[in-house]
């Protein structure tokens, strides 16, 4: 079993750096899957109230039978919650279908510039932290306005900006924002939905070190200092996203990844999107 890196946030929390994802994994699998990973040695689990399969991972977490301090939970916050009371609710909710006393990690999940909602809905997350019931608090989404402006009203700065990173989408100013204000940058879609893989300068960099092309795309992110959570249904590929400790790459191939950038999003646009998140 991979023995993987822990980075510190800016609150002295201890987060494994590579996670899995379980975006679009139906209700039905993610029970399955989440063990699948827990048993690959994945000791952080990222969902969402938006994705309807927290009660999956929660049931997961308590098939493992591994104490809860030794698995991180991340979950996040739905667009259509946002508010400082309904934030309130919607955190118990959550805490419920995940069975758990404490969430590691809250997020923010969309800033939602169009609701105005990101500064209430922070003071509740502020409240929960304050309370112990999250041991750290971030968002998701952040492009540097959104912010900026939520740490300018803001007692707690972010722990945590997740964000679509892939070697086609690197959001350089929304990571050097993060990181000036001593917010950790977290890749989602770290691979770009795997249209990244097929790249010659990765296929080459795979070559070079016998490895697969998504061992090396998650290898930049975890050598770039990001978090990173992968997904897949598949357990030979959670097996193999997780097997990236154990190699590394040069500054040339590093500097090779870095020279992909093309702005190709492939998620939502954060200034703009605004979908509740709520089942039709």
């Amino acid at each position: 079993m991979s023995t993987q890196p822990l980075i510190a946030l800016n609150n002295g929390v201890q987060i494994p750096q590579l996670g899995f994802g379980t975006f679009r994994v139906s209700v039905e699998e993610t029970q399955k899957v989440t063990e699948e990973a827990l048993a690959v040695g994945y000791r952080h689990i990222d969902t969402a109230a938006g994705y309807y399969n927290e009660a999956g991972v929660g049931a997961a977490l308590k098939a493992s039978g591994l104490p809860r301090e030794s698995v991180f939970v991340t979950t996040k916050l739905r667009n259509g919650d946002q508010g400082y009371d309904s934030a309130l609710k919607a955190f118990e909710d959550s805490r419920a279908a995940l069975g758990v006393d404490v969430v590691d990690l809250y997020l923010v999940h969309w800033p939602v510039p169009s609701r105005g909602l990101a500064a209430e809905t922070w003071k509740a997350f502020e409240k929960l932290y304050a309370e112990g019931a999250v041991r750290a608090i971030g968002v998701s989404n952040f492009l540097p306005q959104h912010l900026d402006a939520l740490i300018a009203g803001a007692d707690i700065v972010p722990a945590v900006n997740q964000l679509e990173i892939h070697p086609t989408l690197q959001q350089i100013a929304a990571q050097e924002t993060s990181l000036a204000h001593g917010v950790i940058p977290e890749a989602y879609g770290p691979i770009g939905q795997g249209e990244d893989l097929s790249l010659p300068t990765v296929i080459e960099i795979a070559t070079a070190h016998q490895v697969t092309p998504a061992q090396v795309v998650l290898r930049w992110h975890v050598q770039e200092g990001r978090i990173a959570i992968p997904k897949s249904n598949t357990p030979a590929r959670i097996k193999e996203n997780f097997d990236i400790f154990d190699f590394t790459l040069t500054d040339a191939e590093i500097a090779a990844l870095d020279g992909l950038e093309a702005g190709n999003r492939l998620y939502p646009d954060p200034d703009t999107f605004a979908n509740t998140q709520y089942r039709n």
